[in-house]
């Protein structure tokens, strides 16, 4: 007696596209997740210190030792934001290795968080590590070459700090964009196949009149036309 054993059942292309669609949408949810939380870290970081910290510490602590203070904290921070930027790009760079599509917007996006990580390592290697060497040797701020580049820095890294929370608020909106396109052109519905072999009986007669006949020999009945 022949025993028959089950092949593998063939996975039809529309199934294929069906899992590969939902295979993107997941690592597009996915890597937008983790850059948006790297990107609220580092967003929320810029504002609690720039905007709360540092002027309360410098209204009530006298020089230097405010100075002293915010500058190491202001350094450690330099640290948290090139990390969350090494994190933003690490997604783009995965969405890249898994080749998936780039729209215009996708394109804008890296290219943005590119620049506010180009900022950020800036501030981090240069601008910083400057100020805490010139705090380092008394110098105080407006006083004698020294202090006027002190002066300068500060200025520059407020701006660098402006500059950052600007670009990170288009690399948002951006995602934002992003996870909506990808759930307005996910994955189409499986096609049923009896639904497609009923669909292609409408459009061909001949293919009609053979499944006619087939539900017809099924029946038991007469087949029609005859």
């Amino acid at each position: 007696m022949m025993h028959s054993f089950g092949k593998p059942s063939s996975v039809s292309p529309s199934t294929e596209s069906a899992l590969a669609g939902r295979t993107r949408m997941v690592v597009l949810q996915v890597g937008s997740g983790i850059a948006l939380v790297a990107v609220a870290v580092w967003m929320g970081g810029l504002v609690a210190l720039g905007a709360l910290a540092a002027p309360v510490i410098f209204a009530r602590v006298p020089l230097p030792t405010s100075a002293d203070a915010m500058t190491v904290v202001f350094r450690r921070f330099d640290t948290v934001a090139m990390a969350c930027a090494s994190v933003v790009l690490a997604t783009e760079a995965v969405r890249a290795a898994l080749r998936m599509p780039f729209r215009r917007f996708d394109h804008a996006r890296a290219f943005v968080s590119a620049a506010a990580a180009v900022v950020a390592v800036f501030e981090g290697i240069h601008v910083s590590p400057r100020i805490a060497h010139l705090h380092a040797q008394g110098v105080l701020r407006g006083l004698g070459g020294a202090g006027l580049e002190l002066s300068r820095l500060h200025d520059l890294a407020e701006l660098c700090g402006q500059a950052e929370l600007g670009l990170l608020t288009v690399v948002i909106a951006l995602h934002v964009v992003t996870l909506s396109s990808g759930r307005a052109h996910g994955p189409p519905p499986a096609r049923d196949s009896s639904q497609g072999s009923v669909d292609g009986a409408d459009r061909d007669p001949a293919a009609a009149a053979a499944a006619a006949a087939a539900a017809a020999a099924a029946r038991g009945g007469p087949e029609p036309g005859r």
